[in-house]
């Protein structure tokens, strides 16, 4: 503990969020954050400055898997960093590369909630190129939630909680472990 009474962790700490889009992940990292004076980042927002493309650019000009490379670098690039809170875009876990950067560099926390609660949150679906059509946002949805539960190390059940509760029990969770 440092002479203001913050935490200071060895090596490479960060807490990586991830869960279906509209999970809240970005609000929780960019909250806890603030609240705890830890610095927070956005994968996607990572992935655009190192493309210099938006999310959208990338997938209709180079294809989800120039996307999920990008994802890769940008989480090799955190390597540097320490305790950081990230907020990771919804298929980080669709690349195992990925999946082990995460392990190696943290704690993985899965947002788990209702493909519903997802949809309801999602303000602006034109900027979610891979969730598509409601049948294709479900098959989705079956696809990455058992790789969410598979790489989490810590998993909040986000359903019919408000967003103070959801980032009360986070932060409680992470301060208990010693991640915060």
């Amino acid at each position: 503990m440092d002479s203001q009474g913050y935490v200071v962790h060895d090596g490479c700490d960060h807490v990586f969020f991830v869960g279906f889009l509209g999970a809240g992940k970005s609000t929780l990292a960019r909250n806890l954050g603030k609240l705890f004076h830890r610095a927070y980042i956005d994968t996607d927002r990572l992935v655009e400055r190192l493309e210099c493309k938006s999310v959208i650019d990338i997938f209709e000009e180079d294809g989800e898997e120039a996307f999920r490379r990008g994802e890769e670098r940008a989480l090799r690039e955190l390597s540097q960093r320490k305790s950081l809170l990230v907020s990771c875009g919804g298929g980080i876990v669709e690349r195992p590369e990925c999946c082990e950067l995460m392990h190696e560099m943290g704690t993985i926390v899965f947002l788990d909630g209702s493909l519903e609660d997802s949809l309801r949150q999602i303000q602006h679906p034109e900027r979610r190129p891979d969730l598509g059509t409601r049948e294709e946002a479900e098959q989705l949805y079956e696809h990455r939630r058992p790789l969410y539960q598979r790489e989490a190390d810590i998993t909040i059940d986000i359903r019919n909680k408000t967003f103070d509760q959801v980032a009360a029990e986070a932060g409680s969770l992470l301060w208990e472990r010693g991640l915060l």
